[in-house]
């Protein structure tokens, strides 16, 4: 395998594309003539894509009645308000409502707390806004800027050439690359960076980001990209056990398993999946770890190559190839694939296990790592364990208010009260002291009207309450 100088790119010649080029006419990664020039017509899906460009099954996916989303979404509140008590004592229940699926209104704040990059952002203050101020390395800023429009093209955020999606996208990428000189930047992290922006501010994505390269991900993109190599390695030892039947077959073509891995794994199946099931594999992906990714892999390797009859076709390496980058959509549907993942016993005991067993036969093969990653964790709670956070890292900072529909009049009302009873009693203690002869106490009562900040609260933009009631959006 090559590494191409720039971007620390794959260029796997005369087998695979390179990771920041995809089939032509593909939704994912295809790049219309000019970028933003899609026909009007087309509606804009739930996910944001234009004409529904990332779905490939007309299977619809999975539709949760309001009224349990809603339920969700209260428990999800409950959780991230006491997020390190749930992660120390009812870390299983956390697991469960990931694998449910997050709801959509809170993926983006749960995902922060998930990867720590919450914590991250709370640690480092003012960070990412140095970062940001700095013009980054020339070398990689080049190279960053020609991947932008490759970056899902049909979603509505990256459409336009110059957008603020795509100057967002920007804005995190350079600012990793300073972050950690010495990896620098590889393509395969901008589709990375661009689902966490789908769902978080940009300082937020950026420390999802550093945390998913740094603690999911080790080693993923340094330069000689050893370490997705050694996982190829891992899941192809792994399918020995889950599907003896393609095994045989990959090893009979002798089809090296970063030919059709990569980007599965490198990218979290981002641009592999309809986003339905994107999104339900990061919410586990970033729950319990990697291991996610590998079951996915292995999943689809079963269902591809898993049975004599599907072999009849693809007798040939390149047959083979071409059966792996057309998979059948049944097997990526949402349901399905996520049925699959759960039931797949494969877990992080047995790929540290297999870890061990191929970096000794990588080591007797190619010598030492030129890079040594540090150790992976697997998922959320390994995170929060090695690095405990505070009770002030964790609170929250809504960055929007809005009144909410419960804050009733009765509100205002208690509000009311409660300030004339203040005034009431704070006459009478001022008439049980001695006053100075000209002075007279007011008999007239506390007004009722709310006092001139209340006042301009209310006429003004609605972004703070005169309740503690009320719903955060962060």
């Amino acid at each position: 395998m090559a590494k191409t100088e720039e971007g620390h790119g794959l260029n796997l010649t005369g087998s695979t594309d390179n990771l920041t080029d995809i089939a032509k006419g593909s939704s994912h990664g295809s790049d219309p003539e000019v970028n933003g020039n899609v026909p009007g017509e087309k509606q804009v899906d739930k996910y944001g894509f234009i004409g529904g460009a990332q779905q490939y099954s007309e299977d619809p996916a999975e539709e949760i009645p309001t009224e349990v989303l809603r339920q969700r979404e209260i428990k999800w509140l409950e959780m991230l308000n006491s997020w390190d008590k749930w992660m120390a004592k009812k870390h299983k229940k956390v697991k469960l409502r990931c694998q449910k699926g997050i709801p959509p209104s809170l993926r983006g704040r749960a995902w922060l707390y998930l990867t720590g990059g919450k914590v991250k952002r709370e640690q480092n203050h003012s960070k990412f806004e140095e970062l940001d101020s700095q013009p980054g390395d020339p070398k990689w800023v080049d190279v960053i800027e020609r991947d932008l429009h490759r970056q899902f093209p049909f979603h509505e955020m990256f459409t336009a050439r110059g957008g603020h999606g795509q100057q967002d996208l920007f804005r995190v990428l350079k600012a990793y690359t300073l972050h950690r000189p010495e990896e620098g930047y590889c393509q395969a992290q901008a589709p990375i960076a661009a689902v966490l922006l789908m769902h978080m501010p940009a300082e937020d994505a950026f420390w999802g980001l550093v945390q998913i390269c740094e603690k999911y991900l080790p080693g993923y993109y340094s330069a000689g990209l050893e370490a997705i190599q050694l996982d190829g390695e891992i899941l192809y030892a792994l399918l020995r056990r889950v599907s003896p039947v393609a095994h045989r077959h990959l090893k009979k073509q002798k089809l090296d398993p970063i030919l059709y891995m990569t980007e599965w794994l490198m990218c979290a199946f981002s641009r592999t999946l309809p986003w339905a099931s994107v999104l339900r594999v990061w919410d586990m992906f970033l729950c319990e770890g990697v291991k996610i990714l590998f079951r996915a892999g292995l999943v689809l390797l079963k269902c591809m190559l898993g049975s004599q009859e599907k072999l009849k076709n693809c007798q040939g390496l390149y047959e083979t190839l071409q059966l792996l980058r057309a998979i059948e959509p049944k097997y990526m549907q949402e349901a399905f694939l996520v049925r699959e993942i759960l039931e797949l016993p494969v877990s992080e005991r047995d790929i540290e296990k297999e870890h061990i067993a191929q970096l000794r036969r990588w080591k007797e093969l190619h010598g030492d790592l030129h890079c040594a990653s540090p150790p992976r964790m697997h998922g959320a709670k390994a995170i929060i364990k090695a690095d405990p956070p505070s009770r002030q890292d964790l609170r929250q900072r809504p960055t929007i208010i809005v009144e909410s529909p419960l804050a009733s009049k009765a509100d205002e009302e208690r509000w009311e009260n409660t300030k004339e009873r203040k005034k009431t009693k704070e006459g009478d203690t001022a008439r049980k002291t001695i006053l100075p002869p000209q002075e007279t106490v007011s008999s007239h009562p506390p007004s009722s009207d709310p006092s001139p900040l209340l006042k301009h609260t209310e006429q003004g933009s609605n972004l703070s309450l005169s309740s503690a009631e009320h719903d955060t959006y962060l």
